[in-house]
């Protein structure tokens, strides 16, 4: 049996890592910044175990475009590499000098080690746009300065360097087709968009002027007490180039096993039309990596913005890697349970600021409640309903006796179409929340599946509360039951009799909640296609007997009494919804003639 390693020669693994290591050439300038930055922290490490001199200059990096000579260089003062090193990290592919640092240096817990790079091939990453690599290094120790150069299919020199400094020049030498990357601006975007938090300056000279591109120091990374509100909005509105302040937010700094840290924007919607996405920014120590990680956030915060900056995930992720790992779901669990936690230290220090915010975040907390037991428990309880009158109310708070067997509590989903029935309820000393989402009516059914104590009705599917006959007094009204059926032409027509109030409209259609909640249903969901007129509602036509012109009707002549009563349910359906055309053409002609007759 014979055993051996795999071989591979430079000449055909060159191409592939010009092609195919990265998918967005852009990552070239992240990997050789970090790479930097590793050194500096190296150093640094070095530095604070006594085994390296301090440095004499502040550590930074240094970022140099040369369209003339088609050059970008890349300098810093870290570590540096001897001849030895550098024939071991560079000559060699994917032996990672960082993971060998760590293992001498850190021991086993590498997650602490402000480490970026650890698999060794990031490196390599330039030859994806530079026909030629240059590069001049001087180790901390003791030995001379090597010269290293290398052109694209592999084959490289080494001598030594007069480079005087410790530290590490790479020069790239552009190739024809990637001379776009020597632009200035396009360059400094590139900068902006994956080092704009690494944790060491990075200089680059913009219009003749040297410019620190970088914030060192991130917000995400700083103690959330050291922090001033207007340092969060601040940050949310260059990173997220938003105008308008968030509604509120949410600084993590998970321990292990988690281990990540960031801050989660609930943004203000700026209009209904606004597409609603999470945009989670993902960073690895500082180190950009991806854009929009939704996977990261629970499904029902849909609309969260921010960054989180995970040391747990590689450094190159792919969604598909997000989609099914455990580790992001963990993630994803406790920010779920951090905005729970946030929105209740919110309500009960900051119960105007609560309120203010609510009716911006309501959709998405309703939604959640719905989509995840775990949440409804620790944010039910001060879920918002927007009272008529002014002001918010909460369940247990219209729940005024808790030994009754059922409460109903009254709402409105429209307060111009509902006026008439949502005054009525007012003057008789209730009150109403208003529910004019769509995904209020399924979050009321919610909530009566976890309190079976407590009915939701609408304000024109009942009036039974408000009622004061009894049961006995209604059945002395067959003779305005059949006046009504005659009048109105429908025999099957379902009417009740109840006492509201001298003051209150005579007639007053009612649709039960049940039967209006099924049609919704049916409604949204169009049944295959059907109709909206597929499942009707069974209107009630609800007599006020305590009305004047209900107590004359009796004392009218039969033709002038049959118009009155119609006359009366063509009003109660006005109040309730739109007449349709005929019935439009019924009604003028009724009030025409009523007019005329007097």
């Amino acid at each position: 049996m014979e055993k051996g390693g795999i071989s591979v020669s430079t000449e055909n693994i060159f191409p592939i890592i010009k092609r195919w290591l990265y998918s967005d050439k852009d990552i070239f300038v992240r990997e050789v910044v970090s790479n930097a930055c590793d050194a500096i922290t190296k150093h640094k490490r070095l530095v604070s175990l006594g085994e390296a001199t301090e440095s004499e200059n502040e550590y930074k990096i240094e970022i140099k475009l040369d369209k003339e000579n088609r050059t970008i260089t890349f300098t810093d003062n870290g570590i540096g590499m001897s001849d030895a090193e550098l024939k071991q990290y560079i000559n060699q592919i994917a032996l990672s000098g960082a993971l060998d640092f760590i293992s001498k240096y850190e021991g086993e817990n590498t997650s602490g080690s402000g480490i970026i790079g650890h698999f060794g091939l990031g490196f390599y990453s330039i030859f994806m746009v530079a026909d030629r690599v240059e590069l001049n290094t001087k180790s901390f120790k003791d030995t001379p300065a090597v010269h290293w150069e290398c052109d694209e299919a592999g084959q490289f020199s080494m001598q030594e360097s007069n480079r005087t400094q410790r530290g590490t020049e790479i020069i790239l030498h552009v190739s024809d087709a990637e001379v776009g990357y020597l632009d200035n601006s396009k360059f400094s975007d590139i900068l902006s968009k994956y080092c704009s938090f690494m944790p060491y300056e990075i200089h680059m000279e913009k219009e003749g002027k040297d410019e620190v591109i970088n914030d060192t120091n991130p917000l995400w990374q700083r103690n959330p007490s050291d922090i001033k509100d207007e340092e969060y909005k601040d940050f949310y509105k260059k990173v997220f180039s938003d105008y308008k302040d968030p509604l509120f937010w949410v600084h993590i700094n998970a321990d292990y096993p988690l281990n990540f840290k960031g801050i989660l924007y609930f943004p203000a919607q700026r209009s209904d039309f606004e597409p609603l996405e999470a945009e989670v920014k993902l960073f690895y120590n500082s180190v950009f990596v991806a854009d929009n990680i939704k996977e990261a956030c629970p499904e029902f915060l849909l609309n969260l913005k921010g960054v989180l900056d995970c040391p747990e995930l590689p450094l190159n992720v792919s969604r598909s890697y997000l989609q099914n790992n455990v580790y992001i779901k963990k993630v994803s669990s406790h920010i779920a349970k951090k905005v729970g936690d946030k929105l209740n230290t919110l309500f009960n220090n900051e119960r105007e600021g609560y309120e203010k915010i609510w009716d911006g975040i309501k959709p998405f907390i309703e939604y959640g409640c719905m989509r995840d037991d775990k949440f409804f428990e620790r944010v039910g309880e001060i879920v918002l309903f927007k009272k008529h009158s002014g002001g918010y109310t909460m369940l247990s708070e219209q729940i005024k006796d808790s030994t009754a067997e059922k409460t109903n509590i009254y709402y409105a989903t429209d307060v111009v179409a509902q006026s008439y029935y949502i005054e009525l309820f007012k003057n008789k000393g209730y009150e109403v929340i208003l529910c004019e989402m769509l995904i209020d009516a399924n979050f009321l059914q919610f909530l009566e599946g976890k309190n079976t104590k407590v009915k939701f009705l609408r304000v024109d599917s009942d009036f039974a509360d408000i009622n004061n006959t009894s049961d006995e007094e209604s059945k002395d009204n067959k003779s305005l039951e059949k006046l009504f059926k005659k009048s109105i032409g429908n025999d099957k027509l379902t009417i009740k009799f109840v006492s509201l109030g001298e003051n209150d409209a005579p007639g007053l259609i009612s649709i039960s909640e049940e039967s209006r909640r099924m049609a919704d249903m049916m409604k949204a969901y169009r049944m295959g296609g059907m109709g909206e007129d597929a499942f009707p509602t069974e209107e009630v036509l609800t007599v006020n007997t305590s009305a004047p012109l209900i107590k004359k009707l009796s004392d009218m002549d039969k033709k002038k009494s049959e118009k009155l009563a119609k006359h009366i349910y063509m009003s109660a359906l006005l109040l309730s919804r739109r007449l349709t055309p005929a019935e439009t053409n019924d009604f003028i002609n009724l009030n025409t003639d009523l007019l005329g007759s007097l």
